[in-house]
């Protein structure tokens, strides 16, 4: 299920984008290319970032979807033609795009107090402002299943893998990412254990031996918005997925779905604006906007994605379209991480080449 490359986001509003907008559209100081992952997710940037800061500027977005990884932006780099101008991106991508110089560096002094006058510096969660990268979101891998299918559903990470309690398919990312940790973590490794055990050959060869025990019955996904389809269709028992798309399925789409948090890997997304960006200060003031408190607050009513700003969290109500309080929904709400384990950049950034290159080639085996 291919997402289209481009997007002239169908969703800002009406009377927004004048013929005269769109005329001028293509002049650098009159639109920025935001880029993000689609579906439910980029729909709560546009209702939540987008629509408010084209009404308060006048200019531009152009949306774009991709799939993750810095592959698009390396090559943009190295061309010296960069056509984006601020993308979102998972941390270890950012901390690895930053040490390589395909990112600019970014002044978080310049970035709004809270809504109590906190500086950003002090609002912002511990971890989520870096060099080249300012965090709007916190969300997590985790797996679910339609409970109208399958009554007594699996509770814990283990019966993911376990194909004789819980038959059917299962999907899986295409990325070692996430995968590895699950396998551990479903073989029993403590979720504060997973990646002292993944440092060594031995825990890597562990987790593929776990992963091989499902690797038949598994239908692999890219885009965020297959695992929802996958389950709808019955193609699959349960799948892992983002939280986000899952919720937004059950909330948007009443599909009897339910999310497994035991095991749950949390991480954050963050932007990001690409060395020699045409619209650098446009992007930037973009993103000054949309990492603000109320911005933040606001997207968390349309996805169950966390904010990055503390004080962000006591303005997060319900759903925008229902009476469902988003608190619980987060993957930061306590009860859902009892067992998770928060996605460790550091190993990613150092070990993502050569863990996807064993992992293609165990794949292709």
């Amino acid at each position: 299920m291919k997402l289209p490359k481009l997007l002239l986001s169908s969703l800002i509003a009406a009377g927004l984008m004048s013929t005269a907008g769109l005329a001028q559209a293509g002049s650098h100081s009159e639109s920025i290319t935001v880029v993000s992952w689609g579906g439910a997710y980029t729909k709560s940037q546009v209702e939540a970032y987008h629509k408010p800061w084209i009404a308060k500027t006048g200019k531009q977005i152009k949306s774009e979807d991709y799939n993750g990884g810095t592959a698009e932006i390396k090559a943009q780099v190295e061309a010296g033609n960069v056509t984006w101008d601020l993308v979102d991106v998972e941390l270890s991508d950012a901390i690895r795009a930053c040490d390589e110089g395909l990112l600019e560096t970014i002044d978080h002094s310049e970035l709004p107090a809270g809504a109590d006058g906190k500086p950003a510096t002090e609002d912002f969660m511990e971890g989520t402002l870096h060099e080249c990268a300012v965090a709007n979101i916190v969300w997590s891998t985790i797996f679910a299943y339609d409970k109208s299918k399958m009554a007594d559903g699996p509770k814990t990470i283990a019966d993911f893998f376990d194909l004789e309690k819980f038959p059917g398919k299962r999907g899986l990312r295409k990325n070692p990412k996430s995968n590895l940790e699950f396998a551990l973590m479903a073989d029993g490794v403590a979720a504060k254990d997973v990646y002292e055990v993944l440092a060594t050959e031995e825990g890597v060869d562990r987790a593929f031996k776990k992963l091989d025990s499902i690797k038949d019955s598994v239908i692999w996904w890219e885009a965020g918005a297959q695992p929802p389809q996958l389950l709808a269709d019955g193609e699959v028992a349960m799948t892992t997925a983002y939280n986000g798309r899952i919720f937004n399925a059950v909330a948007g789409e009443d599909k009897p779905f339910e999310i497994v948090w035991d095991g749950q890997i949390w991480d954050l997304d963050l932007w990001v604006i690409p060395k020699g960006a045409k619209n650098k200060d446009l992007a930037m003031d973009f993103l000054k906007f949309s990492t603000a408190t109320e911005q933040l607050a606001a997207q968390a009513s349309y996805i169950s994605y966390g904010p990055a700003r503390m004080s962000s969290a006591p303005l997060v109500g319900k759903y925008h379209n229902k009476d469902i309080d988003m608190g619980p929904q987060m993957p930061t709400a306590p009860d859902n991480l009892t067992n998770a384990v928060q996605n460790n950049f550091e190993f990613w950034a150092d070990n993502q080449d050569q863990l996807s290159e064993r992992f293609n080639a165990w794949l292709a085996g």
